[in-house]
């Protein structure tokens, strides 16, 4: 079946480098800082719901402050030394909103390398901004991305984005979609050729992508991504009324993915502004 396809293997030089969210090598042995420094975004994704100071909060993407630079820099400062600041080896920026559109994303990571040169550098982002913005990441020191990549087909990715901020435009439906697409797309292509490592994640909706993203792992792979994350919707927003998927259904599709590319299983749900182990 597939004949084309490769196995995924966890074991390629790019994803055995300890980082805990892109390689199982790093599991319980190495942790991350995400900073929540980035609270704007430019594209309105139909899962997302947003909320603030909330202290029981643990969904993705949702943090109870956002800090800026000079407080990001002190958490990593209190973070390392702490017991386990030894163990933190990577500094992230996830959110709430898209890195990239946040000037305090460049700020933050400039000023954590300047002072800790020895940590990696990491960032998701939805991969509208990542073409014209990768000479700056390369620059900065960043060597791990995550791109959001739910869909190739521009009438599926009108279910799934509301809305795609562009060049001082608010763009809706397929327009929106296939903009974006064609952004993720090519970036996802310039991270490979810098040298990144990157991991693609992908949000399997019911009835809406799961029966795309065979396709999607192809195209992926081509361009370059090393690891890929499939990972269950939350139904919130205006996907609520979707079921949440099976692990049946998770497992099957991570299964058939995993012919092309390595299946990231060692994490269920990311915490967007969480400090610790995986």
């Amino acid at each position: 079946m597939h004949k084309e396809c490769t196995q995924g293997n966890m074991n390629t030089p790019n994803l055995n480098l300890g980082h805990p969210c892109f390689s199982t090598k790093g599991h319980g042995k190495t942790g991350r800082i995400h900073l929540a420094v980035a609270p704007g975004c430019n594209i309105s994704c139909n899962y997302c719901v947003r909320k603030f100071d909330c202290a029981n909060e643990s969904r993705p993407g949702v943090t109870s402050r956002v800090q800026n630079p000079v407080e990001a820099l002190e958490t990593v400062r209190q973070a390392k030394a702490s017991a386990i600041g030894p163990q933190l080896i990577v500094v992230g920026i996830a959110g709430p909103g898209e890195p990239l559109a946040n000037k305090a994303t460049y700020e933050t990571l400039r000023a954590v390398k300047r002072e800790f040169p020895e940590m990696t550098l990491c960032l998701s982002t939805n991969g509208l901004l990542l073409p014209e913005k990768i000479d700056e990441l390369v620059e900065i020191g960043v060597s791990h991305v995550t791109v959001t990549i739910n869909t190739l087909d521009e009438q599926v990715g009108a279910k799934i984005y509301s809305y795609v901020h562009w060049e001082g435009k608010t763009l809706i439906g397929p327009d929106a979609s296939r903009l974006l697409i064609s952004k993720q797309l090519e970036g996802l292509s310039l991270a490979s050729k810098a040298g990144m490592t990157i991991k693609i994640n992908t949000v399997l909706m019911p009835g809406i992508n799961d029966h795309l993203l065979y396709s999607l792992g192809l195209e992926i792979k081509k361009r370059g991504a090393n690891i890929h994350n499939i990972m269950p919707v939350i139904p919130q927003g205006k996907l609520a009324h979707i079921a949440a998927p099976t692990p049946k259904l998770i497992s099957d599709r991570r299964e058939i993915c995993g012919e092309i590319l390595p299946q990231m299983k060692h994490c269920q749900q990311c915490r967007a502004d969480a400090i610790g182990l995986l």
